[in-house]
């Protein structure tokens, strides 16, 4: 196990933002982490796709599952029913850029059926990503966890990646922190505008920046006491970074 752990907030088809982050991950010494939400809206999201299940099968990265791939999941297994929640949420982009804008015509079931033809790993990749990852006192979940539960490991597969209410709005007396994305931080600040991580002082730490809404993409480098580091590129491009502590 590594020492530290690179991880990677919202990405939302922002593959130039995703990239740039990157350059900052040092891969001999942070596991490397994507929150999810790899795609719908942004820039390219099959190309985000792509690079990750690269970094996943040939850098040993953690992927976790968001609830945009919950939807595309669901897209995939059954269109007639599931297209309109993908759809309002973006995942006409998607679908767009995973079959290079060929199809003009709005039928689900021939664009899901499409998209498994040409792209046969996307299927199985989705379904492989995992709920959750803990490493040492933290819990990455895109989501988070129900915190109203006596035990937070009872939480559902549904609340690891949609829950939002009944997680960040509850106290953590649990000994874990909790690391999620899904909820822009321009939500949870007080001024409803900084698009910075969110911390509080019992252990819930928020790291989607809203990228792909004109926000920040956002990398933050663990190590078994807390932030040594953290990145941050805008959707101009530019990057900024903080050493908080030498780690």
């Amino acid at each position: 196990m590594k020492k530290k752990l690179f991880a990677v907030g919202d990405i939302h088809g922002q593959i130039t933002q995703f990239k740039k982050l990157l350059t900052y991950w040092n891969e001999e010494e942070e596991q490397l982490l994507l929150i999810g939400d790899l795609g719908d809206r942004g820039e390219n999201p099959r190309a985000c796709f792509e690079l990750a299940r690269d970094l996943v099968e040939n850098k040993k990265a953690i992927c976790l599952r968001g609830n945009h791939e919950d939807m595309f999941i669901n897209f995939l297994k059954t269109p007639q029913h599931s297209a309109p929640l993908f759809d309002m949420n973006g995942g006409m982009v998607t679908i767009q850029t995973f079959l290079d804008h060929e199809e003009e015509k709005y039928d689900a079931v021939e664009l899901a059926r499409s998209i498994q033809t040409k792209h046969p790993w996307l299927k199985p990749f989705l379904l492989s990503l995992p709920l959750k990852y803990e490493w040492e006192k933290y819990v990455f979940t895109h989501a988070g966890v129900n915190l109203t539960l006596p035990d937070w490991r009872n939480s559902s597969d549904r609340d690891f990646v949609w829950i939002r209410e009944g997680f960040y709005d509850q106290p953590n007396h649990t000994d874990k922190v909790f690391v999620f994305g899904h909820t822009v931080t321009a939500t949870l600040h007080e001024d409803q505008s900084s698009t910075d991580i969110w911390k509080t002082k019992d252990g819930k730490i928020g790291i989607d920046g809203g990228a792909v809404y004109g926000g920040t993409l956002h990398g933050v480098v663990f190590d078994n006491e807390g932030i040594v580091n953290h990145y941050k590129v805008d959707n101009k491009g530019y990057a900024y970074s903080e050493t908080l502590r030498k780690g």
